[in-house]
């Protein structure tokens, strides 16, 4: 990405561990939280935009990835903890703002929405993209859930085994699993059997979009090669703990002024009833305060990065409402 410059990177310690933020601007602070397998460096066009919009941009990496530690324990990766990490993080950069705009996407969005749920008197006003609200159903786990629909070469149900799929990105090589999931365009639920990951050979070409350079893929590679998938992997984990630990907010509304950003192309869009929930009035009945759903046509699941002018506008547009 051609925007860096300017972009200045710290580490603050938050709940006992070092967590590498990227930030830029001055005034209203503007909380970006990225997804899998992703980093701080997710947000670039976005940190720049924002920053030249009169806004203080701060994108940290998350426990797990990047320059930010990533504990052992894999049960230190649960939605409390992750959570709590941003909000010691806006405590010790931001103690003036009582409020911060928070934008997500992919598991940044999931965390954002519990960020919502947990402490919406942090919360000005929420931009989400990609994963909708997902009330909890108490009758059964997440991942049994989604096994049941989507069987085991789902990709959260392939994810669950320690040390298994950190081996095949291992024999797939870190570059390689990098463009399979950046490049991933498929409107449907993501599969990954042990011989077919992906729907195809491992050696079959992948040519880049016009919006991701080698140098962009090498930037990534470069990191996961350094700290491996672990941390990232163990996010998915824990959405069992997860749902065990938020049984107090079951049926909780998100009370947050939210707009919501999906592209038609997305594999979250076009799996599990998501289209449905998000049309035919369940998304509005647990976030009362969303404004707006913006579909994006022709777009897939890494919204920020291949339409950033658009995204950038569009969260523009919802927080300058907010004085």
């Amino acid at each position: 990405m051609t925007e860096m410059e300017g972009i200045e990177h710290r580490t603050v310690q938050v709940n006992g561990i070092n967590m590498h933020i990227a930030e830029k601007g001055q005034g209203p602070l503007i909380l970006f939280v990225h997804g899998f397998p992703e980093l701080w460096y997710s947000w670039s066009h976005q940190i720049t935009a924002l920053a030249s919009f009169g806004y203080r941009a701060v994108a940290p990496d998350l426990r797990g990835f990047g320059d930010t530690d990533a504990p052992d324990s894999p049960t230190s990766y649960t939605c409390l903890h992750v959570v709590g990490d941003l909000i010691a993080l806006l405590d010790a950069i931001a103690p003036d703002q009582d409020k911060v705009f928070v934008v997500g996407h992919d598991w940044g969005a999931y965390l954002a929405w519990f960020l919502c749920l947990f402490r919406p008197d942090r919360v000005k006003a929420l931009v989400n993209l990609s994963v909708a609200f997902m009330p909890r159903n108490p009758q059964r786990k997440f991942i049994e859930s989604v096994k049941a629909v989507y069987g085991d070469d789902y990709y959260m149900c392939r994810f669950q085994e320690p040390g298994v799929m950190e081996a095949e990105f291992a024999k797939l090589g870190t570059a390689r699993v990098m463009k399979e999931f950046l490049t991933y365009r498929n409107p449907g639920p993501l599969f990954l059997p042990k011989d077919k990951m992906f729907g195809h050979a491992p050696d079959a070409p992948i040519v880049l979009p016009s919006w991701l350079s080698e140098d962009e893929v090498n930037y990534y590679a470069s990191k996961f090669e350094k700290t491996g998938f672990t941390g990232a992997l163990n996010y998915y984990r824990n959405l069992d703990l997860n749902w065990e630990l938020t049984a107090a907010w079951t049926e909780v509304q998100v009370k947050v002024p939210v707009k919501f950003i999906v592209g038609d192309q997305d594999l979250v869009y076009n799996s599990l009833h998501a289209k449905d929930f998000i049309h035919k009035g369940g998304f509005k009945k647990y976030v009362p305060l969303l404004e707006e759903v913006v579909v994006m046509e022709g777009v897939a699941h890494f919204i920020n990065q291949e339409r950033p002018d658009e995204i950038n506008k569009h969260i523009h547009d919802f927080i300058a409402k907010f004085p």
